[in-house]
């Protein structure tokens, strides 16, 4: 299939061309782009305008579909996730953001989860679980007349089973584990990830229901179940319960400290789902915004909203400021063509297991979602925080719902409903008659932290998250990005200074700079100067009118209590909202910021020194590079892919530089331990001078600090290794150094798109 694109500028900045040289364009074997963005917009959307060929279109139509993608895509008005971006019209072919596997009560369905999960983490994709199922910790197992390990255990090795993936360099294995609230292990579960070196692969939600919630209301105590029976759960003879407020504040303590767990409100959930006479949603993707059944995956896309606008009259003859209004026809176009993109995504798909195929087909489950929401209210000159908003947060995304289901009905009338019609809610089973559907749920609010990047807008539904802040440039050197609207009315309005500039990227918020006019300061609002109260009726505006769920962060300021969190949970209760992660600035050991004041000074970084046990076994690497001494024979040992430990020996050199090399081995290993980043290590070494340089195969040796750096760098710095293996909770991006942000449920880094979700 061929179509014909001249004409078409792509509009992309910067870093959009280094998110997409980075992940998404085709290489070569030696890692050379042979790919543009032009070519990867034409191989996505050939690829998946084919299965209408199947429905009976002819090639012209086909074609016409492919350059409809095409055209979206490459003006930016609309991106698919991920792993389509990335695998459309490739040999790999899988083009599923999420999926979810189930873990049954016995080890042969555990370990297939975990085989499952490897061959989709190698394909791209994240998982979901619900472990609810396996039977608790020291639980009788009648085959082996032993006592059951728990679902906490298994976690564990799904979770180094991930670890031991790589994605191609391209996307990092993500997991959400989830725990039923009356899990007899749910105190386990809650505090397994206070050990912050464990269970990095996972996020962990807990599942909330109707009957805890109310529990906590009534200060009462609630019942643990059996899972396999589902009656009340007996140990050592005893029915077991629990206070349900002491719970409950445990989940707000642990979300305090660290930011999890999230919670799910399963009985939400499940009252909104269209097929619960197929099953019950027990689990979600690695971000929470997609519940699905067992085997299932989703495909989601995102419109741009900040390209659903038209300009009208100027404000005045003197000015070029421009009033902007939502453009509702070209919207309305687009969620049309999306979906039709979405329904085709399914049949292009090639799936990693068979069981994931028949089970997407026979729901057919698709989320289109938005982007660029705070960028559409800044042009529309309205404050995130303000009721304004709210209601166009309702009509927009209502307006987008109600599209949505009719281009499903469209293509039903033409494709036929999805195999699961007739046990959902389109269907009467009285009448005997129902509303055409081809998908059974259209809309999700996905994290959309890479694709908004190539995007050029922001995140989801989230708020700005800086106005400027300092951007790694490739040559290490650093820059001040500002949003380009802010830009825009600074110097229409007569108030831009590169000062200016400078003091904003010191800060989080612009709220308390007077010199910035303050109708300027209330729009340009970023996440730290929203309340979790209004973040929560965002969310909350969005969920009313989207099927499966919204992914959203409600971000709090370090200062903020646990008795904040605590209400952030009940308002999201009381809500509509089908779950909610919080995340306290600074609640980590490393903080966690995307303005410059996260440099400022170290003394006031909240870290925390953890110095990791040694394994009884590591694998390594030895290399002999050649200095002013002799041969110095480097050992470096790994850990999950990270540096852990280093040992140097240096041949008829004396006791001197022996014990020389001796000591910065051990001190190496120490920062490496303890967590310092390799690459910091490589800068603090690397260059040191000496009286004994000499040139060898890798050029010239200055010393045994700088040749122990040269050696580090060849097989760990520059992204290799350990960049796709740090631990995501650090305050530099794995792959530029960058600073990463927290914004809808997900991790990732404005600067150059290292993100683990979508």
């Amino acid at each position: 299939m061929e179509i014909k694109t001249t004409g078409i500028k792509l509009q992309l900045t910067e870093n959009s061309l280094t998110v997409l040289r980075r992940r998404y364009l085709a290489k070569d074997d030696k890692g050379r782009v042979i790919e543009t963005p032009e070519n990867l917009f034409v191989r996505v959307a050939t690829s998946v305008a084919e299965p209408d060929l199947k429905f009976g279109a002819s090639t012209d139509e086909a074609e016409k579909t492919a350059l409809t993608a095409f055209n979206m895509m490459a003006e930016l008005e609309f991106v698919p996730n991920s792993p389509t971006l990335m695998n459309a019209g490739r040999p790999l072919g899988q083009l599923s953001a999420c999926f979810v596997i189930p873990v049954e009560d016995s080890m042969e369905s555990i370990f297939d989860a975990v085989k499952s999960a490897a061959l989709i983490h190698k394909s791209g994709g994240g998982t979901g679980f619900a472990f609810s199922r396996i039977r608790p910790r020291n639980s009788m197992v009648a085959s082996t007349s032993g006592v059951a390990s728990g679902p906490v255990s298994f976690m564990k090795v799904i979770n180094s089973a991930t670890e031991a993936v790589k994605q191609g360099g391209t996307r990092r294995g993500a997991n959400m584990g989830i725990l039923r609230i009356d899990h007899p292990d749910i105190m386990e579960f809650i505090s397994c990830k206070d050990d912050l070196t464990e269970l990095t692969n996972f996020n962990i939600s807990v599942g909330i229901t109707d009957t805890f919630m109310q529990a906590v209301k009534d200060n009462a105590e609630y019942q643990l179940l059996d899972p396999r029976s589902g009656e009340q759960y007996v140990q050592d003879g005893e029915p077991l319960s629990l206070d349900a407020r002491e719970v409950f504040e445990t989940i707000v303590e642990h979300a305090y400290n660290s930011g999890e767990p999230g919670v799910v409100f399963l009985d939400k959930i499940n009252s909104d789902e269209h097929t619960t006479k197929v099953g019950l949603i027990e689990a979600t993707n690695p971000c929470g915004e997609q519940p699905l059944l067992p085997f299932e995956s989703c495909n989601l896309g995102s419109i741009n909203l900040a390209k659903m606008i038209k300009t009208t009259v100027g404000v005045s003859p003197d000015t070029d400021l421009f009033r902007c209004e939502i453009d509702w026809e070209k919207l309305k176009t687009t969620v049309h063509n999306s979906v039709h993109f979405l329904d085709n995504v399914i049949e292009a798909n090639v799936y990693p297991l068979p069981e994931i195929d028949q089970s997407t087909k026979a729901n057919r489950r698709v989320g289109l979602g938005v982007m660029g929401w705070a960028d559409l209210l800044v042009m529309l000159e309205i404050p995130y925080d303000s009721e304004e908003a709210l209601v166009l947060a309702e009509k927009l995304m209502g307006f987008i719902q109600a599209e949505a289901d009719i281009a499903s009905q469209e293509l039903a009338k033409v494709r036929g409903n999805f195999p699961n019609w007739e046990k959902s809610d389109f269907f009467d089973q009285t009448t005997g008659q129902g509303t055409p559907r081809r998908n059974s749920t259209v809309t999700t609010i996905a994290p959309t932290g890479t694709i908004s990047i190539i995007a050029g807008c922001s995140s989801g539904i989230e708020p700005l998250f800086a106005i400027a802040y300092e951007r790694n440039v490739m040559d290490n050197t650093r820059m001040i990005e500002v949003n380009p609207y802010f830009k825009q009315k600074a110097k229409q309005m007569g108030f831009y200074s590169e000062q200016l500039l400078e003091t904003i990227a010191n800060k989080n918020s612009i709220a308390d700079i007077e010199e910035i006019p303050e109708q300027i300061r209330k729009i340009f609002v970023t996440s730290h100067d929203v309340t979790p109260e209004w973040h929560l009726r965002m969310q909350d505006a969005f969920q009313k009118h989207t099927e499966n769920a919204v992914s959203k962060t409600i971000n709090l300021p370090q200062e903020a209590t646990k008795d904040d969190i605590k209400k952030a949970y009940d308002l999201a209760y009381e809500l509509s909202c089908k779950g909610v992660t919080v995340y306290r600035d600074g609640s980590r050991p490393f903080q966690v910021l995307s303005t410059k004041s996260a440099n400022a000074q170290p003394s006031e970084q909240p870290f925390e020194s953890v110095i990791r046990d040694r394994p009884e076994t590591l694998h390594g690497i030895t290399e002999k590079i050649r200095t002013g001494f002799g041969n110095l024979y480097v050992t470096i040992n790994t850990h999950e892919g990270q540096p852990f430990e280093i040992f140097a020996q240096i041949g008829k050199s004396g006791h001197d530089t022996m014990a020389d090399t001796e000591a910065v081995c051990r001190m190496i290993s120490l920062a490496l331990r303890t967590g310092v980043p390799v690459e910091k290590i490589i800068e603090q070494l690397k260059g040191i001078g000496g009286d004994a340089q000499v040139f060898g195969a890798g050029g010239l040796v200055r010393s045994m600090p700088d040749a122990i750096a040269q050696i580090l760098h060849k097989h760990f710095g520059n992204g290799k290794a350990v960049k796709e293996e740090r631990d995501i909770s650090t305050d530099l991006c794995p792959d530029c150094d960058g600073k990463l942000v927290h914004e809808s449920g997900c991790i990732s880094c404005p600067n150059c798109g290292y993100s683990k979700c979508k």
